[in-house]
């Protein structure tokens, strides 16, 4: 991994670190309405998919696939959103996000609808210790 890896202060502020795997940096969104994950690759100044080296690719798209299935199994998930924008932060992230029927945004985007709410610090750790156990069943 690259030393220069830093991580965007936005996406700091705004999540809970999960995990590191082989290739990114595995967050939770800090918003009880939508459970939300974020890739990062451990890579510095990266700002677009097309950027990322030919041989992490397959990891990455490995990460983001493992990521939706434990996120999917851990909130039995009706719908998977995967996006990668970065008009906000232009560090490369990809968010993995689950999504229902009846949630706040539905059938829109999760982005600026309403305000986030933030997690019980042990409600957070208990989601991310679901996800964690589930990626690692999973092979990782």
């Amino acid at each position: 991994m690259s030393d220069l890896f830093e991580l965007h202060p936005r996406l700091a502020a705004d999540t809970f670190l999960l995990a590191d795997w082989p290739l990114c940096r595995v967050l939770l969104m800090n918003d009880t309405r939508f459970p939300w994950l974020i890739l990062v690759p451990r890579r510095s100044a990266l700002r677009d998919f097309d950027e990322i080296f030919a041989d992490d690719k397959p990891v990455f798209l490995h990460e983001i696939d493992l990521a939706s299935r434990a996120l999917r199994s851990a909130t039995s998930a009706e719908k998977l959103n995967v996006a990668a924008l970065g008009n906000m932060v232009p560090q490369l992230h990809v968010h993995v996000v689950a999504r229902f029927a009846a949630d706040a945004a539905w059938p829109a985007p999760v982005w600026g609808v309403g305000e986030a709410a933030p997690y019980a610090p042990d409600v957070a750790q208990g989601l991310m210790g679901k996800i964690a156990d589930l990626a690692q069943a999973d092979g990782h």
